[in-house]
């Protein structure tokens, strides 16, 4: 309906716009409720559809958030699936820019309902804003990036209530700040699992036979630790999914916890997972330890932490008594060069 109307009345102000349903568009899998794209059908419709009608200066105002399977049932793409759509037609037909309207001024180096002092970020790269987006950022769906970076197209993250602010430039070249750390997230109601024992030293297979069952189960792993003792590791998953992915695996370690080599899967609950974000974390010595420092130095108890090789963030998980105290003290290493970037 908003499609149609949108399209209507462009027309009555002389642009020549036409409205497009995304379903007959955008291919997907059968994962309802979070559709993966099949991309080189949903590519071949955009061109047959979609690019001629440009090309002839046509206006598409296209439904966001929905896609359809082979067989044409209607799927979508997952909370926050329009900005992932608009992601996916921008990079499809080659365009110049992609602009996100939203409710916020842009990026900001943390939510600000958690600290008020949360200012916009001017620039983020790519990479950057992915890891704030998985990490619990709301202002882009986490895989919206995924469709620009082959293409390299410059996203501009800007709010409908104040348009003439610039808001956030996203593109591919990472820039450091002085501070290393540019911004502050959290995840909150998940659950880490521990999976420990004597008998998992030098056993092979055992976390991957752990993280298929969780796969299977339908669980999303946030983050993942393990102890270089091998005797055990831990995972954290959102809360909703805990109880079934324990049972999973559970079920997977059967013969492992009946002769006692692991001692079976434990639940953490009430768990958040903080994850600091930057550029300038590559390669500068030291950011881990200062990080980690700053919240033991304000009484926060770090349970399990995490670092890809990405080198862009570094993850940990606290109890979520602790979260407003762990975001608010690290935020304080991101305010003082924002301007500057």
């Amino acid at each position: 309906m908003s499609s149609r109307l949108v399209a209507a009345a462009l027309v009555e102000h002389d642009i020549n716009a036409q409205a497009f349903e995304a379903t007959k568009l955008i291919v997907t899998d059968e994962t309802f409720q979070a559709a993966q794209p099949l991309w080189e059908e949903t590519t071949e419709r955009v061109e047959a559809r979609l690019i001629p009608a440009m090309d002839v200066g046509v206006t598409p105002i296209i439904t966001g958030f929905i896609g359809a399977t082979q067989a044409g049932v209607t799927t979508t793409l997952g909370r926050g699936g329009s900005d992932y759509s608009a992601a996916i037609f921008a990079a499809l037909v080659d365009s110049d820019e992609f602009v996100v309207w939203t409710d916020v001024d842009g990026v900001m180096t943390t939510d600000p309902r958690v600290d008020k002092r949360a200012r916009v970020l001017p620039y983020i790269s790519y990479q950057e804003v992915g890891e704030l987006a998985f990490y619990g950022a709301k202002v882009l769906h986490p895989k919206t990036v995924q469709p620009i970076l082959d293409k390299e197209i410059p996203i501009y993250v800007r709010n409908t209530f104040n348009p003439t602010f610039e808001g956030t430039l996203i593109h591919k070249e990472a820039r450091a700040s002085k501070t290393v750390i540019k911004a502050v997230t959290s995840v909150r109601n998940t659950s880490m699992l521990i999976v420990s024992g004597k008998g998992m030293l030098g056993v092979p297979g055992i976390a991957g036979r752990t993280f298929l069952a969780s796969a299977q189960a339908g669980a999303n792993i946030l983050m993942i630790s393990q102890s270089s003792s091998e005797q055990s590791f831990c995972f954290t998953v959102m809360d909703d999914r805990a109880q079934i992915v324990k049972h999973a695996v559970e079920n997977e370690l059967y013969e492992e916890i009946q002769r006692r080599n692991v001692d079976g899967v434990e639940i953490l609950n009430e768990v958040v997972i903080v994850t600091v974000v930057g550029a300038g974390m590559r390669g500068t010595p030291g950011v881990a330890g200062r990080v980690f420092s700053t919240l033991g130095d304000n009484g926060v108890n770090v349970l399990a932490i995490a670092q890809g090789a990405s080198e862009y963030s570094i993850s940990f998980s606290v109890a979520e008594v602790d979260l407003e105290a762990a975001v608010t003290v690290l935020h304080e290493l991101a305010l003082e060069t924002v301007e500057s970037l």
